[in-house]
């Protein structure tokens, strides 16, 4: 006997005209800051200018999977296409890590040969971005603490904003003080800055791919949870999968103490979806048996039939 109950979490209203005049100004500060760069030698306006480009390319592909996120279950696709936003995050951290470890190569070879740096032109330049940074950020900030997708675009416009200002700092100090190996160090610490916030987003997007369980979910706590339930003998064979970042699908075979008839045993099952919903999951698939199965660990690959 199998039960299905399906909770559909409030979405997000993630509004995609937001996104894509985020996706604008960062092209439009790509741009300026890659010819500032040039004219003025900035390493580190050059490698705000790239961060900025991976911006636009992590917005794009933000807007792309909420699209696509949206599409019907078909035969072919019966959950849907919800990971379509989980995968646009795992490419925009992936992107943003490749990025950040060339600035470092190029940082290394710029520190040992420092260059002389137009200071005036790199400080407008970067306020300039810091502007339209601060603009883009502000225009995701609430949507990103609903979605993963969308939170990986917001923390690479926050990056991009603190560079801005480390960027412009660092112009100030090079203009005054004529300390020109500043440009790669700088270019460094914003690259660190960089991957110690895309680390948390690669990782978490790597677990739901994988099929992880909520890292709040104890599957001892949940096994104690259902047993504790009248009539339920043993809860064996679990599996608890995220499907993205709001919904948790959870399936297993449940072992009754006497043999009972169907609406007894729908009754308890509905007890059993109740304390799962409590915990946050979303969709559950329960067999329910009286005979055991050969194997009854808790957590086994693949199923009794």
């Amino acid at each position: 006997m199998n039960g299905h109950v399906h909770e559909h979490q409030g979405e997000a209203s993630i509004s995609e005209r937001k996104l894509t005049f985020a996706i604008f100004f960062n092209l439009l500060i790509t741009a300026m800051e890659i010819i500032g760069g040039l004219l003025s030698g900035s390493l580190a306006l050059l490698s705000d200018a790239l961060h900025n480009f991976t911006d636009s390319t992590s917005l794009w592909l933000s807007l792309l999977a909420q699209r696509i996120s949206r599409r019907d279950a078909t035969g072919g696709m019966t959950f849907g296409y919800r990971r379509a936003r989980i995968m646009a995050a795992f490419i925009n951290s992936s992107i943003l890590v490749a990025v950040t470890l060339f600035l470092f190569k190029e940082a290394f070879t710029r520190f040992f040969n420092p260059t002389h740096i137009n200071g005036p032109l790199m400080i407008i330049i970067a306020s300039i971005g810091l502007i339209a940074n601060l603009f883009s950020v502000l225009l995701l900030k609430r949507d990103s603490k609903y979605d993963l997708n969308i939170r990986s675009s917001y923390l690479h416009l926050v990056a991009d904003t603190l560079s801005s200002i480390v960027v412009v700092v660092g112009g100030l100090i090079m203009y005054f003080f004529e300390i020109y190996w500043l440009d790669p160090l700088l270019s460094v610490l914003i690259g660190l800055y960089l991957l110690k916030e895309t680390w948390g987003i690669l990782s978490e997007s790597i677990h739901i791919l994988m099929q992880g369980a909520p890292k709040d979910i104890s599957i001892g706590e949940l096994r104690d949870i259902v047993e504790g339930i009248p009539g339920v003998e043993c809860l064996h064979h679990v599996h608890i999968w995220q499907m993205d970042d709001r919904n948790v699908n959870f399936e297993g075979h449940v072992q009754l103490g006497e043999d009972i008839n169907l609406k007894e045993a729908d009754a308890i099952r509905m007890k059993i979806n109740e304390h799962l919903r409590e915990m946050g999951i979303t969709h559950t698939v329960i067999q329910m048996e009286f005979d055991p199965c050969p194997d009854m660990s808790l957590v086994k690959k693949g199923s009794c039939m």
